[in-house]
């Protein structure tokens, strides 16, 4: 669910490249970068939710046949082939769904657009079928949720077909300080599928990878503090993060249910508003859905929807990467283009300046939620955080062997709900992130969202040091509960980078009016290459270019 050196404010990069021959890297890159015609799959690759739903529509080819195509896809190229170990498990049932859609269909009872689509979940949203739900962890196998996640159950009601469950950084990346996103003990390193040294960020890792190799139309990730934004920037594709209650937190593997939430990942802002669409609604069983009826979002897609927007700019996330600057002032001059006001600087919280009480508020829910969420469990496994604690030092040469769980041996030690430390901390949030931060640039330039970089560009995975996160601008709306839109904004070096828009609560509609009409302006949605590493990709003219390493 988050990013946790973003929600820190952790800078500093180390990327590193290991030297080779020329002999092995053109053996290498022979071997890893397939032309899109030689991948399996390939005639369903980028293909969208409209354009799948066309070809079922007029009758070219069925949710089954559209099924397999995306198993095969994946079991050629998840575990072999470039191995991208992008999803954990698949659903055994999942032809059998589509084989009920098709007859559905037959009989003239679709379910709505999403009718027959296949989707991955992310593996901390529960599913009350022949499916795990482990958040990546050995701990919860075997241990089974009464129901579906809400949003789960929605989707389904929608007509689409959960085809498996994506990798995930274990626990949602709330495990340890120096965790390795992408990595869990249930599904290994997770690859980003541009570069496949590079890391995917996390820790909605998997579902990122999943939709930029085409392994799925949509998949779900969940957010707390960079977890769909930053993945989805990574991998090149479009996330959006909710605000906090339009989709149901029942069924989501907890972390904090101030800042919680589930979201789509798609590879274009069209299918991800129509995913949204059909993932929210009101839960009697999450008192922040009360009241919050269905929206179509997919009537907020105007190709001119830059025009008389307000948009702030949030200088403060900017100067990690000159390269990054460089791709969001081109952004900001297509922005101006369209007919859009740009207020220039806006000044919004970061995650150094209010870090400090994000880690109080979220390791005592982390608790209180938790040992809620286990108890609720059937069949074996552990009921505590505690628990779940002593299984990870019983199973240390499994669990432990790249990290640690110092985050949860704090979380802990910690009162809960009842600590005193938590409330003091969460009306400063509050405060800070809400009334003094987010709330106030907004109304006082009259804006109608801010705009910054999502991330750098995808660092080298490294088990031995962890990650290398090198800025980003998620927690402003992450820590107010508010929305994020991200949207690929170009390349450095192969490596995607995305643009975020983010504003104020209930904002999701002009949010994606803007991202739709930035990604019709500049189109810079690219396929997944497959290089080996960056160095591979790179031209010799090109390795003057490379970054010097930082501590």
């Amino acid at each position: 669910m988050m990013n946790r050196r973003q929600m820190l404010g952790g800078m500093g990069a180390a990327l590193m490249w290991a030297g080779c021959g020329p002999s092995k890297r053109t053996v290498a890159r022979d071997l890893a970068e397939p032309s899109a015609a030689q991948l399996p799959g390939a005639e369903i690759a980028e293909l969208g939710i409209a354009e799948l739903s066309a070809r079922m529509s007029d009758g070219r080819w069925t949710a089954k046949r559209i099924t397999e195509l995306y198993l095969a896809r994946i079991e050629a190229m998840n575990r072999q082939g470039p191995t991208l170990r992008a999803v954990i498990e698949i659903n055994p049932a999942a032809v059998a769904i589509a084989d009920q859609r098709d007859r559905e269909r037959r009989d003239g009872k679709l379910r709505g657009p999403m009718h027959g689509i296949p989707i991955l979940l992310k593996d901390n949203l529960a599913t009350a079928d022949n499916t795990e739900t482990t958040a990546g962890s050995l701990a919860l196998v075997g241990a089974k949720p009464g129901a579906d996640a809400h949003a789960v159950k929605r989707l389904r009601e929608a007509g689409a077909i959960i085809v498996g469950k994506a990798n995930l950084s274990e626990w949602a990346n709330f495990r340890s300080n120096h965790s390795i996103s992408g990595w869990s003990a249930r599904g290994g390193l997770c690859r980003n599928p541009y570069v496949l040294d590079r890391n995917p960020c996390g820790s909605s890792s998997g579902s990122g990878v999943a939709v930029a190799a085409s392994l799925c139309a949509v998949a779900i990730g969940t957010e707390t503090n960079g977890s769909i934004v930053c993945p989805s920037s990574a991998n090149g594709i479009v996330g959006i993060k909710p605000t906090v209650g339009a989709v149901s937190r029942t069924g989501i593997i907890p972390i904090s249910h101030t800042q919680d939430t589930a979201g789509p990942m798609a590879r274009s802002v069209a299918d991800a508003a129509l995913t949204l669409t059909a993932m929210m609604g009101e839960d009697a069983a999450d008192p922040a859905t009360a009241g919050r009826s269905a929206v179509d979002y997919t009537s907020a897609l105007d190709r001119d929807g830059l025009r008389g927007a307000r948009i702030g700019v949030g200088r403060n996330h900017f100067g990690f990467h000159p390269r990054v600057d460089l791709l969001m002032e081109q952004a900001i001059e297509t922005i101006k283009n369209a007919g859009a006001v740009i207020v220039d600087p806006v000044k919004t919280p970061t995650g150094v300046e209010v870090g400090a009480a994000e880690i109080t508020v979220l390791l005592c829910e982390f608790k209180h939620g938790l040992n809620r969420y286990l108890a609720s469990l059937t069949g074996s496994g552990p009921r505590t955080l505690a628990d779940v604690i002593a299984f990870n030092v019983q199973h240390a040469n499994e669990e432990l062997v790249h990290f640690g769980q110092d985050l949860f041996e704090r979380a802990d030690k910690t009162e809960g709900l009842d600590d005193p430390a938590y409330r003091k901390a969460l009306a400063e949030l509050v405060t800070r992130v809400r009334k003094d931060g987010l709330d106030k640039a907004l109304d006082e330039h009259k804006l109608d969202a801010i705009l910054a970089p999502t991330g750098g560009p995808a660092w080298t995975s490294d088990l031995v040091n962890g990650d290398h996160f090198s800025g980003s601008s998620s927690t402003p709306a992450a820590a107010a509960g508010y929305p994020n839109v991200t949207v690929p904004a170009g390349q450095v070096n192969e490596l995607p980078v995305g643009i975020s828009f983010f504003g104020r609560a209930w904002s999701e509609a002009t949010l994606i009016r803007i991202a739709y009409a930035f990604e019709q302006a500049t189109k810079h949605r690219r396929p997944p290459t497959y290089k080996p590493s960056l160095e591979a990709a790179l031209t010799p003219h090109s390795s003057a270019h490379r970054p010097v390493c930082r501590g």
